[in-house]
């Protein structure tokens, strides 16, 4: 019987082994899940960045030169 107890427990590891694989699997498509949710997320946040900048610069570019910024030098740089 010793070896009907070993492949007893060598099947009892291959279904604990089966077991864990498959909720790995299922962890692993959850995390792709969310990896693409922020990415999505990521690159909406661009976006709303490079858009926000453009109209921080656009607003930059209607100040007037007389308040002292101008937009080819640093104020105070002396140039």
């Amino acid at each position: 019987m010793s070896n009907q107890n070993q492949i007893d427990q060598i099947t009892e590891c291959v279904e604990r082994l089966l077991l864990r694989y498959e909720e790995l699997q299922r962890t692993n498509a959850l995390l792709g899940d969310q990896i693409g949710a922020l990415t999505l997320e990521r690159d909406s946040l661009k976006s709303r960045l490079n858009a926000a900048r453009s109209r921080v610069d656009a607003l930059i570019e209607r100040l007037p030169e007389s308040i002292g910024y101008n937009t080819k030098s640093p104020v105070g740089a002396g140039g």
